[in-house]
């Protein structure tokens, strides 16, 4: 009996060792909690604990669940970084106990490279690769994808290709679709497409067959880099094998085909997928509309969401995202306003995203007030305002010269906690400078200094040139000055749009002082910065100082570019020395310079403005027989030379011409017609390009009606001119001066007023008195050109000769009426 008795020394060490399987059970719970989202740092460290009071083997089998688990951990409120806690974890307990407490493999050092990479560390992926052929534990084509990971990763693109083709082979491993996979994704996303491709040709050769994954990341790769052509010829090879494209495929080449505005590739891809069974999907619809969108087909982009809301495809957030932004961004607040109430109708939920975008919609037409209800409505509804929805406000407000209200909506968001960004400093502080807060401007600098966010020169080189482009030169110095006194140093770029400035307002002293002290601060001058001041001198009539520059440049090796020349070119001719422009021009050819089509027509002009006229048909005709490309701008400089020279025909053919040459007339092709015919008498002719015009949707422009009506009213053509005249009033175009000046000794007559008719056996007189009202159009000479209402008064004293009195209060005129074949007698001014 005492034999089968268990010894109390038994039970009580049976009680403190350990059972065996209790690590396993610890990591099977720990790994419970990571997938749980549940499991943190301080997690980590009471388990490493327990697993080293157990002081016994780990098993290798729930050890790489634990780590696969926190490999693959989406961040949550417990741990923002798994990988890395898996890192972290493995390092302590390797450095705590090593073997004596862990029973490694192979697959445990891939799970831990695969970390590393996930965590951003590639260089500790291949620490752990070294570690493991250390080990002895030899290495599996799964090892080394997890390396040829961390290496692209890394981008050591070049280094993971050497492994893929000596260094696995020479450790027993042969590379498999996924190796090879790694690295095409890798070298097309270095933007190294030939080495890709030579790759991809060179797996097959060694005897991988590409699978349906790396035939479509192919593709999409090809899509993305907009290399239509090669990815259709792998489409085509992936058929040969039989292996059957699927929606992600499709989806590429639509969006590959839509981003390059090849509609016609994108509808024969569309038709294509739906004949073999694939129905688009919420990707492929989206891919369209947005394409559509950033090439400003939004009425496009709208059909085809009307089109998937009808085959029953339902859209999601990001659809009516791309929708609402597109409408926002073309200022069509009606739309986007109805589009918005459809998307709460369908019970989708906006995020932060779609309020912003309705923020900026309201913003961007002035409705201020309207995006501060957006605004508010955003936080009653519990989302809470981005910087983006933030920064949208200031820049609102700072455009409209709102500085105080932008002010208190940029202390409201610091107040919120948001913290400001580079793009809301860069509107607040580009708002005071625009608006005359210079010293509030600078403050804000240091203020964003003192945040640590570092303004560059490419923050205030956009400030500096839209400053000089509104002629505020003094302003963008004064910002120059700001720049370099925090310690920036200014590239060729700001020094340029400074330059550029100086130009524009004629300071070419100052232009060149800018010049000299770039130079001074050590940066080479480019033909750009000369071509900059070339054409400053050129614009101010100093055509001799440009070449002066152009000399310099030239002496210092610099190779004058097309657009040089171009700007010497216009320079010449515009001082009248039309031989040495040509002289240039031959210059350009002769040096090998490309002659593109503003040179073409810049010569053209020059030569007519110089009355060389046969100079300019020549070189026209040489041009058409040698099949250069022209644009629309020299049809039209020479429609209006063949005008000048009275080759009325030939103007007519050479417009007529204008849609075989694949062109398009624009609104000054139009105006240079209708305004010639008119001088020539062709009055129907003219109307007929006016409705021509019309019909094709080019609006005209207020200089074109307003040229009309002068040439028309000089032909007293009144009627005519009237047409005209109320198209500027539709149009709500003003009138201008010359018009005004014309108009004002003139009075249109609106409405006809009919006087008694004369008595046919003249037995009646007239009464003593008559008055009449009529209402006439009378062009004041006020720069509004608003049509006025005159008055007219008639006292009847013989039946032919009525003496009449407009008034419109400001002034009186008289004249007289006639009697017309109706034997009606109707006023005629």
């Amino acid at each position: 009996m005492s034999s089968r008795a268990p010894r109390l020394s038994a039970i009580f060490a049976a009680a403190a060792s350990p059972s065996p399987r209790a690590p396993n059970l610890a990591l099977v719970a720990a790994t419970e909690r990571v997938r749980s989202g549940a499991f943190g740092a301080e997690d980590a460290r009471h388990l490493l604990d327990e697993l080293l009071r157990y002081g016994t083997p780990v098993p290798g089998r729930p050890l790489n669940g634990f780590l696969a688990a926190l490999a693959r951990a989406p961040s949550s409120s417990a741990c923002s970084d798994g990988p890395a806690l898996a890192v972290s974890f493995f390092c302590r307990m390797s450095r705590a106990a090593g073997p004596r407490v862990m029973s490694l493999s192979s697959h445990t050092y891939g799970i831990l490279m695969e970390c590393c990479t996930r965590a951003q560390r590639p260089e500790l992926a291949m620490a752990f690769f070294g570690r493991l052929l250390r080990t002895g534990l030899g290495v599996d084509v799964i090892t080394f994808s997890s390396l040829l990971k961390g290496l692209c990763e890394a981008k050591r693109t070049n280094e993971a290709l050497d492994v893929v083709l000596h260094r696995m082979h020479e450790l027993g491993c042969v590379p498999n679709v996924v190796s090879y996979s790694i690295l095409l994704k890798s070298f097309f996303k270095e933007g190294q497409v030939a080495k890709a491709c030579d790759l991809f040709n060179k797996m097959i050769q060694q005897g991988i067959p590409p699978d349906l994954v790396t035939y479509s990341s192919i593709i999409d790769a090809l899509c993305k880099v907009r290399a239509m052509d090669k990815a259709e010829a792998v489409l085509s090879q992936m058929a040969d094998k039989g292996v059957h494209p699927n929606s992600w495929t499709y989806n590429s080449l639509i969006y590959g085909y839509s981003s390059s505005g090849q509609w016609k590739d994108v509808v024969r891809v569309f038709k294509d997928m739906t004949y073999r069974g694939l129905v688009p999907d919420i990707v492929t619809w989206s891919s369209l509309m947005a394409s559509l969108c950033k090439h400003g087909k939004y009425k496009d982009a709208r059909d085809i969401f009307d089109m998937m809301v009808l085959k029953g495809q339902k859209p999601n957030i990001i659809t009516y995202q791309i929708m609402l932004d597109a409408y926002a961004t073309e200022g069509c607040v009606v739309d986007m306003t109805d589009l918005f109430d459809l998307m709460l109708r369908d019970g989708v939920a906006p995020d932060h995203k779609i309020f912003s975008v309705l923020v900026k919609g309201y913003a961007k037409c002035g409705m201020v007030d309207r995006a501060m209800i957006i605004f508010n409505e955003m936080r009653q509804h519990g989302v809470k305002p981005d910087v983006v929805t933030y920064s949208t406000l200031i820049d609102a407000h700072c455009r409209m010269g709102k500085m105080d209200d932008a002010l208190d909506k940029f202390n409201e968001m610091i107040g919120h906690g948001v913290a400001p960004n580079i793009a809301t400093y860069q509107c607040l502080i580009q708002g005071f400078c625009t608006h005359g807060g210079f010293l509030k401007a600078k403050e804000l600098v240091f203020e964003m200094i003192g945040n640590g966010i570092c303004p560059d020169s490419v923050f205030f080189s956009s400030m500096i040139n839209n400053l000089c482009k509104e002629g505020r030169v003094v302003d963008a110095q004064d910002v120059f000055d700001l720049m370099v006194s925090i310690g920036l140093h200014p590239n060729v770029i700001v020094y340029i749009s400074l330059i550029d400035g100086y130009c524009l307002v004629g300071k070419m002293d100052r232009a060149l002082e800018v010049f000299g002290t770039m130079v001074s601060a050590g940066l080479e001058p480019t033909v750009v910065v000369y071509g900059t001041l070339v054409n400053g001198y050129c614009k101010s009539g100093r055509i001799d100082d440009a070449l002066i520059i152009y000399k310099e440049m030239l002496h210092k090796g610099i190779k004058p570019s097309t657009t040089m020349y171009n700007i010497i070119l216009d320079g010449l001719f515009r001082a009248g020395r039309a031989v040495s422009a040509m002289e240039r021009f031959d210059e350009m050819i002769k040096n090998g310079i490309p002659v593109n089509t503003v040179t073409y027509n810049t010569v053209l002009s020059g030569l007519c403005k110089n009355n060389c006229s046969d100079e300019a048909i020549a070189l026209f005709k040489k041009l058409h027989v040698m099949n250069v490309k022209i644009d629309i701008v020299t049809i039209t400089i020479m429609i209006a030379e063949m005008f000048k020279t009275r080759r009325i025909d030939e103007a007519k053919n050479l417009f007529a011409s204008i849609s075989a040459n694949g062109l398009v007339p624009c609104v000054v092709t139009y105006a240079v017609m209708m305004t010639n015919l008119i001088k020539e008498g062709l009055l129907e002719e003219a109307e007929g390009i006016f409705l021509s015009m019309e019909n094709v949707g080019c609006d005209p422009d207020s200089r074109l009606l307003n040229h009309v009506v002068r040439l028309l009213l000089k032909r007293s053509e009144i009627v005519r001119a009237g047409t005209y005249l109320s198209k500027i009033d539709e149009m709500n175009f003003s009138l201008e001066d010359s018009t005004i000046m014309l108009l004002s000794t003139m009075c249109l007559l609106k409405s006809i007023v009919d006087l008694p008719t004369v008595p046919e056996d003249g037995g009646e007189d007239f009464p003593e008195e008559e008055a009449v009202s009529a209402e006439f159009v009378l062009l004041n000479s006020t720069k509004e050109g608003k049509l006025l209402k005159w008055t007219a008064a008639a006292k009847v004293d013989l039946p032919l000769h009525t003496k009449i009195v407009l008034s419109n209060g400001l002034a009186s005129r008289e004249t007289r009426y006639m009697m017309s074949a109706d034997k009606k007698f109707r006023i005629h001014l």
